[in-house]
């Protein structure tokens, strides 16, 4: 099997984790937008949502999608990739898109424990569970529309790679 990986899902999803374990297992190579975005303009996400704006991070973000994509590949995504329009078809089109979905049970604890405030900015101010549900809400029919496979996040990190690789060999 040739093709690029996309794993989409909100943060606290497990995306760099799986993505790191799946490359691995598949001797692919392995990039994460929001870690390749924070290297090329040498500074935070939060530090660039504060300056520039959502607006300008989302453009930036979509771009990097572009320019980091080709074959053999994982790519993690940023949590609100899927937001643009343009994203979804991307990914849809030129890889296989798998949702790591967790309850939002899952994503608080795990975002409790490690808040990588730099790197998971908030989005809106809220407590963690209210931003959570309202990023759950807003982005679930969006990873599900564009996701050609879904597994639960909730498991551990080898179920999830073995759940992956036999769906990605069927």
């Amino acid at each position: 099997m040739e093709s690029t990986i996309y794993l989409i899902g909100p943060r606290g999803a497990g995306k760099t984790t799986v993505g790191k374990a799946l490359s691995l297992s598949l001797n692919y190579r392995f990039i994460d937008t929001d870690y390749w975005i924070t290297k090329k303009y040498q500074q935070t996400i939060s530090s660039m949502v504060e300056e520039k704006g959502w607006d300008f991070f989302r453009q930036i973000e979509s771009e990097a999608l572009i320019q980091v994509s080709q074959p053999n590949q994982v790519i993690s995504t940023g949590g609100g990739m899927v937001l643009a329009d343009k994203n979804r078809a991307y990914m849809k089109t030129s890889g296989v898109t798998i949702y790591l979905q967790a309850s939002l049970e899952t994503l608080v604890e795990r975002l409790s424990q490690d808040p990588n405030e730099a790197q998971r900015p908030s989005l809106t101010g809220k407590t963690l569970v209210s931003e959570m549900h309202d990023v759950l809400i807003k982005r679930e029919p969006l990873y599900m529309q564009c996701a050609d496979i879904i597994v639960d996040a909730g498991l551990s990190i080898n179920e999830i790679i073995a759940v992956i690789l036999a769906k990605l060999a069927k």
